[in-house]
């Protein structure tokens, strides 16, 4: 259990930009330190508005799986195989100051030393089953800061380059919503990028997976999901 959480800290510290994926040096006690400046935070998925309670406690595969405790997913959205979307959602907030400390890096290194961010859980079907993985959004929820998946079933060289370092390498910056607050980021198919403002190239040999990405992310960060969370950003920042 502690390994399961430790695990899936160091990926939404991935997703942040806080380490890099596989960084050498990074110990458990600098990623412990590092979450000492991050609110994990249940938030009301209808208003969008945080409520009290331990987000340890929030199991929300498993509130997905009862009526009573979640809303059926939009028909809209059924290929991504998420049929029921828990009542209750968890996010993360990050606040790091003096990340160049914490990790041992002289004051003069050119990585960030803060990063404000809220860094979102997603997942989805791919082609060959469930995709698990964080995105980073902006403290105000407009722009990407980036994207990691920590659990997939992809085929490796195809699919399975939804983790390929050059591929992420294209997130940050994009523009995540449209003025309206909806979703607009997508990815589209290898080489056809047309608005490289909120579009991201697909992966050459993998359609589905490259479509499967862009579904999901919709799902999340749209009105289903995360959309009334990332509303009340907009207006606070």
């Amino acid at each position: 259990e502690k390994n399961r959480l430790l695990f899936k800290q160091e990926n939404v510290l991935i997703a942040a930009g806080a380490i890099e994926a596989d960084e050498k040096g990074v110990t458990n006690e600098m990623i412990a330190k590092l979450f000492e400046q991050i609110d994990h935070v249940i938030i009301d998925q209808a208003t969008g508005k945080t409520i009290e309670g331990d987000p340890e406690s929030i199991d929300t595969a498993k509130l997905a799986k009862s009526p009573e405790t979640s809303e059926a997913t939009p028909n809209e959205f059924r290929r991504t195989m998420v049929k029921r979307i828990s009542k209750q959602l968890l996010a993360y907030e990050v606040h790091i100051t003096g990340l160049r400390a914490i990790k041992g890096l002289p004051a003069d290194d050119e990585s960030p030393d803060s990063i404000h961010c809220i860094v979102l859980p997603i997942h989805g079907n791919g082609l060959w089953g469930p995709m698990f993985g964080f995105i980073a959004l902006s403290a105000d929820g407009g722009k990407i800061l980036g994207i990691t998946y920590y659990q997939h079933k992809e085929t490796p060289g195809l699919g399975g380059e939804v983790n390929n370092p050059s591929w992420k390498a294209q997130w940050p910056g994009k523009t995540a919503l449209d003025e309206s607050g909806a979703p607009i980021i997508s990815v589209v198919k290898a080489g056809s990028v047309q608005h490289p403002d909120h579009e991201v190239d697909g992966i050459s040999g993998a359609t589905i997976t490259s479509k499967s990405v862009s579904n999901m992310i919709h799902l999340w960060l749209g009105d289903a999901g995360f959309g009334p969370y990332l509303q009340t950003k907009r207006t606070t920042n």
